[in-house]
């Protein structure tokens, strides 16, 4: 096995164990804004797959393929991330009575 391949595995499921574990620490009250944080962030990502799917000169299938399903995995969180925030930010809403 490549020795660079194994390094980006090794840094990938750290990265996993590490962003567990800070978000398990983050209190209720900031979950919306981290949220919407997060949103901007995976709004980057599908912009990078745009940018990075669009530059590639000659792409074989498999590159195309990964590419594809990072464009529409990326615009599902971030769509998905919206639905949440809002739902969040609804329970926070005062019901008017009459």
């Amino acid at each position: 096995m490549d020795k660079t391949l194994l390094a980006n595995l090794a840094i990938l499921v750290l990265s996993g164990f590490v962003g567990f574990a800070v978000i398990s620490k983050v209190p209720n009250t900031l979950h919306t804004p981290l949220m919407s944080g997060t949103n901007a962030i995976h709004g980057i990502v599908v912009l990078g797959a745009l940018v990075v799917l669009g530059k590639v000169q000659h792409p074989s299938i498999l590159v195309q393929l990964v590419l594809f399903v990072a464009v529409v995995f990326g615009t599902l969180n971030v769509i998905g991330g919206f639905v949440v925030t809002d739902r969040m930010l609804g329970m926070f809403k005062s019901k008017d009575r009459k």
